[in-house]
C-alpha cells in the first residue's frame, strides 16, 4: 500500500487570504460583522439578487436559522431527500420537526419533484430541495407546489454557489437559501456558510436570530438607542478572520469557477467512451441548469465494483470517496424521521456513486488520475 499522492481534496488559496487576515487584525475588529463580513455579504447579495445575505459559521447554522424563521415546531413535517448530509435533517429535528424523506431522480440525484405532492399532509410546513453536485432541482415545480400548499421553501444550496437554474442563482429561488464555505466546497473559509433571505419579510427577524435573539444589528445602525433580548436565537456569526479569508476567495470566484469547470470537462470527455461501453454512468446536467463543477462523480454498476474501484485507486495513490449514506437508513431516522413511498433510487445510487478528485491545482495530475481510473475500470470488467 502506498500513501495517497493525489488527495481527494486540497483546499485552494488565492494568495491574499493571510494578507486580508492581517488587515482584519490591524483594523482591531475580530468579532463578527466587521468590514470583511460586509464585503462578503454585499458580494453575495449582488451575485444572487437576494434581499439579504447573512454570513454564518456554517451551512448547518444557516439551516438552523431557516428552521427558526419558518417557525417550525414539534410535529411539523418537512419534505426533503434522504440522499443528503445529516445537517439537512438535523436543523429541523432540533426544532422538533419531522423530516419526511422522498426518493431522488435517477438523472440528477436531486429530490424527485413528482413525488413531493403525494408526501404533503396537513402537518407539512416546508420543502427542502438539495441541489446535489451544484446541479439545480426542478425549482419551478417545487415553488408552484409551495404556493398551492402554502409551504416555505428552504434551498439547501450548500454545493450550489455560482450555479443557476434557468438563469437564476441557486439559493435565490426559494424563500430562503443556505450556502456552505466548508473547505471541500468551491469557495472556502475552512468552515463557514451564509443564509440568503429572498422573502424580505424574514429579514428583520433573521438579523435578530443571528445575533442571539437581540436587536443588536439595529443598534449598530443607530435605529434603536440600546439593544435587548427580542426573540429566540443563537450565536451564528463567523469571526472577522473567517470573513477576511472568505473575501479573498470571493474576489477570485470567477477564476476558481472556470478552473474547476475545465477539470470537470476534462474528466467528462476522457470518460465518455467508458460510458458507451456500459462500464459507468457520467453526471447528467439538464439543459436549463448551469453548474459550478462542485464535484465529478461516476456511477458504477454495483456496490462490489465500487468497492473494488475505490480500493484500486487508493492502492495506486489516488484518493476517491463514496458519498452519503442515505439518511432514511440511519439509526436516528427511526426516532426522528419517516419515509414516504419507495426509496429504491436512493438506495441503489448511493451504493454505486464514486467521487473523483476535483480541486483547483489538480491540472498537473489529472492525466495521471484519468489513467488510473481507466486502469481500475479495466480491472472491473471481470467483476460481476
Amino acid at each position: 500500500m502506498i500513501d495517497v499522492l493525489v488527495p481527494f481534496n486540497k483546499p485552494y488559496m488565492t494568495g491574499k487570504e493571510l494578507w486580508y487576515i492581517a488587515q482584519a487584525h490591524a483594523k482591531g475588529h475580530l468579532a463578527g460583522d466587521g468590514a470583511f463580513t460586509k464585503l462578503c455579504s454585499h458580494w453575495l447579495e449582488r451575485i444572487t439578487g437576494s434581499s439579504k445575505a447573512l454570513l454564518t459559521h456554517s451551512c448547518t447554522a444557516s439551516l438552523e436559522m431557516a428552521a427558526m424563521l419558518a417557525n417550525l415546531g414539534p410535529g411539523d413535517e418537512v419534505i426533503m431527500p434522504s440522499y443528503t448530509f445529516v445537517s439537512t435533517a438535523n436543523a429541523f429535528v432540533l426544532r422538533g420537526a419531522i423530516p419526511v424523506f422522498v426518493d431522488i431522480r435517477p438523472d440528477t440525484l436531486n429530490i424527485d419533484e413528482n413525488l413531493i405532492e403525494a408526501a404533503i399532509t396537513s402537518k407539512t410546513r416546508a420543502i427542502v430541495p438539495v441541489h446535489y453536485a451544484g446541479v439545480a432541482c426542478e425549482m419551478d415545480v417545487i415553488m408552484d407546489l409551495a404556493r398551492r400548499h402554502n409551504l416555505v421553501v428552504i434551498e439547501d444550496a450548500a454545493q450550489g454557489i455560482m450555479s443557476t437554474y434557468k438563469g437564476r442563482p441557486l439559493g435565490s429561488i426559494g424563500h430562503m437559501g443556505c450556502l456552505s464555505f466548508h473547505e471541500t466546497k468551491n469557495i472556502i473559509s475552512g468552515e463557514g456558510g451564509a443564509l440568503l433571505i429572498n422573502d424580505a419579510t424574514f429579514v428583520q427577524r433573521a438579523e435578530i436570530i443571528r445575533e442571539k435573539g437581540t436587536n443588536r444589528s439595529q443598534f449598530f445602525r443607530g435605529q434603536v438607542d440600546k439593544y435587548t433580548w427580542c426573540d429566540i436565537g443563537s450565536s451564528f456569526l463567523p469571526g472577522e478572520l473567517i470573513a477576511a479569508f472568505l473575501w479573498a476567495q470571493m474576489e477570485a470566484a470567477d477564476d476558481i469557477n472556470s478552473r474547476r469547470l475545465a477539470l470537470w470537462n476534462q474528466y467528462n470527455a476522457a470518460l465518455e467512451h467508458f460510458e458507451r461501453e456500459g462500464l459507468l454512468r457520467l453526471p447528467i446536467v439538464p439543459e436549463e441548469c448551469s453548474h459550478n463543477a462542485h464535484m465529478f462523480y461516476i456511477l458504477l454498476p454495483n456496490l462490489g465494483q465500487r468497492t473494488a474501484f475505490i480500493e484500486y485507486l487508493k492502492s495506486n495513490g489516488v484518493g476517491s470517496v463514496f458519498h452519503y449514506v442515505p439518511l432514511h437508513s440511519a439509526p436516528a431516522a427511526k426516532s426522528f424521521g419517516r419515509t414516504h413511498g419507495d426509496m429504491s433510487v436512493t438506495d441503489e445510487y448511493s451504493d454505486r456513486l464514486v467521487r473523483l478528485p476535483l480541486w483547483v491545482g489538480l491540472d498537473a495530475n489529472i492525466d495521471l488520475v484519468i489513467g488510473k481510473v481507466a486502469d481500475a475500470l479495466g480491472n472491473l470488467k471481470s467483476i460481476h
